[in-house]
């Protein structure tokens, strides 16, 4: 492998690692507007100019490959000079637009200036006026006045959606980032395009005016919009919820992960984040009594499905667990209903989600983001094998005196009237939902749960790679998570629950179900990972 020295620092790097890379791996920062690790080499900022000992002239560092021997400076006074005239051309017909523009406080250009410009400019020209405030789709909006001509969004479309919906058009000064013959920009995976824009030319709509980025906090999380299981970080405003409406919630963002998504999230996941606090959330705890629903504390409620459950043989009982679940979560259902209470008609398998699509890079028609890691954890214990679909004509037929279930997801997968006409023939249903529903409506007890964005734990994408996620935001109204209501139950139940607290709940899953032999929160780190893959690797060595 090649040595290249930096900044008077050596280092050993791949064949084919370019400058930029090398540098980045000594923790040398060379700063860029075109380049991207997830795209191909454009090299047309020149932002990432560098001085290459014997090369007559300095060299951009994206496309430069670091050879043997070669010696390079980032901080030679002909860099920062370059730099300069660099940031005074990107800057010339730039709009003064800052006290405005979203991506303020994101602003590679505001960054950069305060790093590596500074200058006194020499130009006295007006500058050139572009298009302001296009929407060119339904996520995004063009700002052509403040393009910086880096290319990555035409990049984009053309190498990783392959949808081709934008391109730069004339020449000089006159140059312009449009649409391609006015294309609507509606990819599944348009909103990546504000991610990489590194200025604010390409923003995104729903984002558009609704908080300063400088008052947002950022948890590091996982997409549950599909078995994929997508790395992102979910940005809140928890300290001033009146600039985002009262919401708490103010974006969700992919999150690097080599192994699952890349730089990448589809527009469906992205824009999930406002199921979170929606109209349809189940906040209180609700009994139906004499045909009307009425909200009771939980005091109440508890006393409510305890007295269902122990009045409810074993046999006849039947619970449905979907796979929206977390591991925790999952582990805790089985613990508590399968050993404790011994019900044997657990079932989580569901039928494919009709809306649900597969794509060549990341969407899957399984919209159930937990599907691998239910299979494992509820594939033993003396667990019935039958499926959700089963449990409901069961229930349809009056086989079973009462149902538990626990999760959402169901709605997408059968018809509002089915599900009525099986709940219907149950008599007592205790469900524990995040969400109302068809589910709710005919529970005798609804049990509010916590969404994913409300508690910790840990998901399996379709590949079988375990991933965290983190708790971003407090519990909405009176809502628990289920880890606790579980456990409340089983007090009353005298029967054995599982750890109240996510971490310690998976250190006993992990010591339970072979799949997840070994691992920990710690050992999961950022990017998680695939136990099938480390038997496989252990296996070959």
């Amino acid at each position: 492998m090649p040595t290249v020295t930096i900044d008077g620092r050596a280092i050993e790097v791949p064949l084919g690692t370019s400058v930029i890379e090398a540098a980045n791996r000594l923790g040398i920062f060379i700063p860029h507007y075109c380049y991207h690790p997830g795209l191909s080499v454009a090299g047309s900022c020149r932002m990432c100019l560098v001085k290459v000992e014997k090369a007559p002239k300095l060299q951009i560092a994206c496309y430069t490959p670091a050879t043997d021997g070669l010696v390079v400076s980032t901080t030679d006074n002909e860099v920062t000079v370059a730099r300069q005239a660099i940031l005074e051309f990107l800057l010339a017909n730039h709009p003064l637009d800052c006290p405005v523009c979203d991506q303020a406080g994101e602003c590679k250009l505001q960054e950069f200036y305060m790093q590596f410009g500074r200058y006194d400019s020499t130009l006295l020209e007006d500058k050139h006026k572009k298009h302001k405030a296009l929407p060119v789709g339904p996520h995004i909006i063009l700002d052509s006045e403040r393009c910086i001509l880096c290319s990555r969004c035409t990049r984009f479309v053309d190498d990783v959606t392959h949808t081709h919906e934008l391109g730069i058009f004339e020449r000089g000064v006159h140059s312009e980032l449009l649409p391609v013959q006015s294309a609507n920009v509606d990819n599944a995976y348009s909103g990546c395009l504000a991610d990489i824009c590194p200025v604010g030319a390409l923003t995104d709509r729903d984002f558009r005016f609704k908080v300063r980025v400088w008052y947002l906090e950022a948890t590091p999380s996982v997409c549950h919009g599909c078995a994929r299981n997508c790395a992102i970080e979910i940005h809140t405003n928890r300290h001033r919820p009146h600039h985002n409406d009262g919401k708490l919630v103010a974006r969700y963002k992919p999150r690097f992960n080599p192994a699952v998504n890349g730089y990448w999230m589809c527009d469906a996941g992205r824009y999930s984040y406002k199921q979170i606090e929606g109209d349809g959330r189940l906040l209180h705890p609700v009994f139906a009594s004499a045909g009307a629903q009425e909200h009771v504390d939980w005091a109440a409620a508890l006393a409510r499905a305890d007295d269902i459950v122990a009045n409810s043989d074993p046999d006849s009982t039947a619970v449905i667990a979907t796979p929206a679940l977390s591991n925790e979560e999952l582990w805790a259902v089985r613990k508590l209903l399968a050993r404790g209470l011994k019900i044997a008609t657990i079932a989580h398998v569901c039928p494919a989600d009709p809306e649900g699509i597969d794509d060549d890079l990341l969407r899957r028609a399984d919209t159930f983001p937990n599907s691998f890691g239910a299979g494992e954890i509820l594939k033993d214990e003396g667990i019935r094998a039958i499926t959700v679909k089963d449990v409901l004509n069961s229930a349809k037929e009056r086989e079973f005196q009462s149902l538990i279930v626990i999760g959402g997801g169901l709605e997408r997968r059968f018809a509002s009237d089915f599900l009525h006409e099986a709940f219907a023939g149950t008599a007592s249903i205790v469900a524990i939902q995040s969400h109302q529903s068809a589910i709710t409506d005919c529970a005798t007890i609804a049990l509010p749960m916590c969404t994913y964005a409300e508690t910790d734990g840990t998901i399996c994408n379709f590949l079988g790679h375990v991933q965290r996620f983190a708790r971003a935001i407090p519990e909405l109204g009176e809502s628990r998570t289920l880890l606790e209501i579980l456990s409340d139950l089983a007090q009353r139940w005298e029967q054995p629950a599982a750890p109240r607290q996510a971490e310690e709940c998976f250190a006993e899953l992990a010591g339970a179900v072979s799949y997840f032999a070994g691992l920990s929160y710690d050992s999961l780190g950022q990017w998680g990972t695939n136990p099938a893959h480390r038997k496989a690797e252990a296996v070959a060595s």
